[in-house]
């Protein structure tokens, strides 16, 4: 009997038939609040009506039109949308299927461009899996380990992850920019740098916001040395944090932005925008892709983005995600194996320490695994899988999010009883 790699390990033991909204109906004939959204993917929540509607369209129309071969309504549709929520100066794109693709086909574009051969990137970031992306990421040993040797001329510097030093967020984002000064004296000078890759808030490395100082830090440093500031916002971007792409928390411009997740509601899709004139400096063949741009995951994303926009997602991200927190905050004032609550808009997570202030893995995954028991679907993240991140879809409501935050005191409770 053939079944799944044995490594393909289930977060929950769900087995999901069907999905509306924030919910998922369980082949066990239990209805699961999701908040997970397939690792921030469906942003507009399961089967948006008009995500759905949109996809059935063009599956009867067309469903595969190459795009270095013809292009399709749909993706001119979509480029059009995305200019009007993309950064200024942003207006030339290139679309792939997965964050990886797209975080190498920025990597490509910023060596190609500038001519240097190094790639700076943020302790505790997360990239993507495929050879390129996985060297770039340090967020935890299990992306990366096993088929060395990765690839050459990544450097890391430090990100401003306050609580891991035990310090508040000034110290830590003077100590990280000081670092980068250091690294760039001393590793990878700044003629060698092509540019250097972040993502506004942490990802796998456990949900740590970047702070307005230190990306701004990087900014400064970009335009002083003449290298490329790429933002990884594959899981920020689309509303996630409660801004329509994360770095518009810290009032900053990258020179090239990744983006793929949430951008079609499941679809497989994602890009990189640039402005033309850097775009331009691609070499001749250097992207292109069987599958990219797709065009019913086109037609789903210019659904999603209009779904986004007409029913204000994103300031429903913000005003939930303020719900949330507060929920979680209360939560953790009574639980001392609760750490730290961080986040941004509907991008939050807990973390899990002993006594001693140790990260604590094992209750991070008892309180995971009992909130299934109570109904609610969770995944782990940070480096040593002692985080329980919550990334809800940007439908979620105010009931949704009270059931949420009653099921999580009940897991917690659950989970940390003997602790």
């Amino acid at each position: 009997m053939t079944n799944l790699s044995p490594q393909l390990r289930q977060a929950t033991p769900v087995v999901a038939v069907r999905g509306e909204g924030a919910y998922v109906d369980g082949e066990d004939g239990r209805r699961y609040l999701d908040f997970t959204a397939g690792i921030g993917v469906t942003s507009t929540g399961h089967c948006h009506p008009r995500v759905v509607a949109a996809a059935q369209e063009q599956v009867a129309t067309l469903i595969h039109g190459q795009y270095t071969t013809v292009l399709h309504p749909p993706l001119r549709r979509l480029v059009e949308k995305l200019g009007e929520v993309l950064p200024a100066g942003l207006d030339s794109l290139f679309f792939t299927n997965s964050g990886s693709e797209a975080v190498e086909a920025a990597l490509r574009l910023a060596r190609q461009a500038t001519g240097r051969p190094n790639v700076l990137v943020c302790h505790g970031g997360f990239h993507g899996r495929t050879v390129a992306a996985a060297s770039m990421t340090t967020s935890g040993t299990r992306f990366r380990s096993g088929f060395s040797p990765l690839m050459s001329g990544v450097v890391v510097t430090p990100f401003p992850t306050a609580y891991r030093y035990g310090w508040d967020e000034e110290t830590a984002t003077r100590f990280a920019l000081r670092e980068l000064d250091y690294v760039l004296q001393t590793i990878s000078p700044p003629d060698d740098t092509a540019a250097i890759i972040v993502e506004p808030v942490l990802g796998e490395g456990g949900y740590v916001p970047a702070t307005e100082g230190f990306l701004q830090g990087l900014r400064e440093r970009a335009d002083r040395h003449g290298f490329l500031l790429i933002l990884d916002e594959v899981q920020t971007g689309v509303g996630r944090t409660g801004r329509f792409w994360g770095h518009d928390h810290f009032g900053i411009r990258p020179d090239i932005l990744v983006t793929a997740k949430g951008l079609a509601s499941g679809f497989p899709l994602s890009g990189i925008a640039a402005s033309e004139e850097l775009m331009s400096k691609a070499w001749p063949g250097s992207q292109g892709g069987t599958y990219g741009a797709n065009a019913v995951a086109c037609a789903a994303a210019v659904a999603t983005l209009d779904v986004v926009r007409e029913e204000n997602l994103v300031a429903n991200a913000e005003a939930m995600g303020a719900r949330l927190r507060g929920g979680l905050e209360e939560v953790a004032a009574k639980t001392p194996a609760i750490g730290d609550v961080r986040g941004l808009g509907l991008m939050l997570a807990s973390e899990f320490v002993t006594e001693d202030g140790e990260p604590d893995p094992a209750a991070a995954a008892r309180v995971q695994r009992a909130a299934v028991d109570e109904g609610l679907l969770l995944l782990l993240c940070g480096a040593w899988n002692h985080v329980v991140r919550m990334i809800p879809a940007l439908v979620v409501d105010e009931a949704a999010i009270d059931e949420g935050l009653r099921a999580w005191s009940a897991a917690v409770s659950a989970g940390t009883a003997d602790s």
